[in-house]
């Protein structure tokens, strides 16, 4: 995992926990984390098995094996870095490319699997927009073709012919 932090608290040390603060930035593969603290829980291994992020917004984001990009925010971001699972608490939103997105209170969504799951808490709901698959047969967007060169302004000289005269 690479991360950048205004601040760095920890040790790079069996079963420790590492805290970053301002700013921070963690990624992973095309996994990205962002807020303003994070707490990296190393196991036995000095693994990250867990990144609890907090603060203005915590985020993530995550390409799926298709290609779709995953992004969360919330107050409180806690993921399981063993199993690929985030919960997101706290004016939690999940937004799934091409898929929809989600709303509540508390959202545990599965990297692996894209399952998610939504409470909420008191009177509240849990809202979501579930999008239609695209149909089959529908015309790919295609992309625009270049525009051609432009023709060639300068004057051509006319061909000579060698003459035979010295």
């Amino acid at each position: 995992m690479n991360f950048a932090s205004k601040t760095v608290d920890g040790f790079n040390q069996p079963n420790t926990i590492t805290t970053l603060t301002g700013n921070v930035v963690a990624t992973q593969g095309t996994m990205k984390v962002t807020g303003d603290v994070a707490k990296l829980y190393l196991d036995a291994d000095t693994q990250i098995a867990r990144i609890l992020v907090t603060g203005k917004m915590a985020h993530i984001e995550q390409l799926d094996d298709a290609g779709n990009l995953m992004q969360g925010d919330a107050d409180t971001l806690d993921y399981d870095n063993v199993n690929g699972i985030a919960v997101l608490i706290g004016n939690a939103v999940v937004r799934q490319q091409g898929r929809g997105e989600f709303h509540g209170d508390k959202l545990t969504y599965n990297t692996n699997t894209a399952l998610i799951t939504g409470q909420a808490g008191g009177d509240g709901l849990v809202h979501g927009v579930i999008l239609p698959k695209a149909k089959p047969g529908a015309p790919a967007a295609t992309p625009a073709k270049p525009a051609p060169a432009p023709a060639s302004t300068a004057p051509t000289k006319p061909a000579t012919q060698p003459t035979g005269n010295p």
